[in-house]
């Protein structure tokens, strides 16, 4: 006798199973790559000249702050150093953080 939903079960499961994909990034697929990663460079080096203007006019405004018992200005000066130098951090490592997440997902 046909029964739809039993066959329903078990043939779904079948179809929904991965197939063996393997798909690697590919560095000569699309024009303007190279265009790209220059593009991509030269953010990096921005972000990381920007992070120690950052860092500088922080530790400038901290300077004040403490020297002209204002804590509040000082407290902003500790704030914007520990955010530009998490900044230089994330421009400086960004790259390996990439590869690291790229090669987790690669093992999933």
């Amino acid at each position: 006798m046909f029964d739809l939903a039993t066959d329903f079960l078990t043939a779904v499961p079948a179809a929904l199973a991965p197939m063996n994909i393997d798909i690697n990034p590919n560095d000569s697929g699309l024009p303007g790559i190279a265009q790209l990663r220059t593009i991509v460079g030269a953010v990096m080096t921005v972000g990381l000249i920007l992070s120690v203007l950052a860092l500088i006019v922080s530790a400038i405004v901290w300077g004040f702050g403490a020297n002209s018992s204002n804590p509040h200005l000082a407290s902003r000066g500790k704030v914007g150093v520990l955010v530009s130098c998490g900044a230089a951090i994330l421009c400086g490592a960004s790259v390996t953080l990439i590869n690291f997440f790229w090669n987790v997902g690669q093992q999933v």
